[in-house]
């Protein structure tokens, strides 16, 4: 789905439905280097049992055209028009790692208008290592393997898992060199890194949030320590769920990612 924003365009995948702005809507926000397909599962669940799904490419990722946002406000200011333009009212947010950022911004600057807040995999402040911050200008290749073997909590997935012809380290490695490569103006690896690690306005954000806030982690999460979410559980009084797997929760353990969500939005599913 193409959402026409006047002055770029927003790419928004919508789970095999069409979207219904009357059906109560579920954005999923993507994590740094990523696109909307680590969303599929849940946004096909969704889309197929009573909810209008937007998962979305950000600014200047894949096939949302237009220039990077400066920074996490920015992205959460452009995520608000996306949401307008498509007619929608009452929204669920998710999203994973620095999408949860994002999602907590977009919470924060439209409080009447996120009813349910999900974050994922995340952690504040979500500071990035200068070595990580400096493989990604320098040595982006070498970066993306950094951050494959830290997101992903484990070798010894079998080939197939989750599903017959997967593999999560190739499959994760895949999709960072691909949305590296869909824009040849800007690094998006160090984009996206830097804008979480720069992040700080989260102490000014959290009380302005009137959405329910629920934060699913991963127990053996490398990239996003579990410890490090204090100042958001305490400051959101957030729910928290758990999940057996690394960062990469919704592809570790789909099944189980899906089970959460499902619990979480219990009220409005069918």
């Amino acid at each position: 789905m193409i959402i026409d924003l006047t002055d770029q365009q927003a790419y928004a995948y919508t789970g095999g439905k069409p979207f219904d702005p009357a059906l109560p809507c579920i954005a999923f926000i993507h994590g740094a280097l990523h696109d909307h397909s680590t969303w599929t599962l849940p946004a096909r669940w969704f889309a197929h049992h009573g909810h209008s799904v937007l998962a979305l490419d950000q600014p200047g990722h894949m096939r949302s055209r237009g220039p990077v946002c400066p920074d996490i406000p920015s992205i959460a200011q452009w995520l608000l028009r996306v949401i307008d333009a498509v007619g929608a009212q009452q929204v669920t947010l998710v999203g994973h790692s620095m999408g949860s950022l994002i999602a907590l911004e977009a919470a924060a600057q439209a409080p009447e208008r996120i009813q349910t807040l999900v974050m994922v995999g995340t952690a504040y402040p979500m500071a990035v290592s200068p070595a990580l911050l400096q493989a990604a200008e320098d040595q982006p290749g070498q970066g993306i393997e950094m951050v494959n073997n830290f997101s992903i909590s484990t070798w010894a997935a079998k080939p197939g898992y989750p599903g017959p012809g997967s593999w999560l380290h190739g499959g994760n490695r895949a999709l960072m060199h691909r949305v590296m490569a869909s824009n040849g103006q800007v690094n998006l690896f160090s984009h996206d890194f830097r804008l979480c690690n720069e992040y700080r306005t989260a102490e000014a954000a959290m009380p302005r949030v009137k959405a329910r806030t629920h934060l699913v982690l991963g127990e053996r999460d490398q990239m996003t320590l579990p410890k490090a979410t204090g100042q958001l559980r305490q400051g959101l009084q957030a729910t928290v769920h758990t999940v057996p797997a690394g960062h990469g929760l919704m592809h570790e353990d789909p099944d189980q990612f899906l089970r959460v969500l499902r619990s979480i939005t219990a009220p409005a599913a069918v």
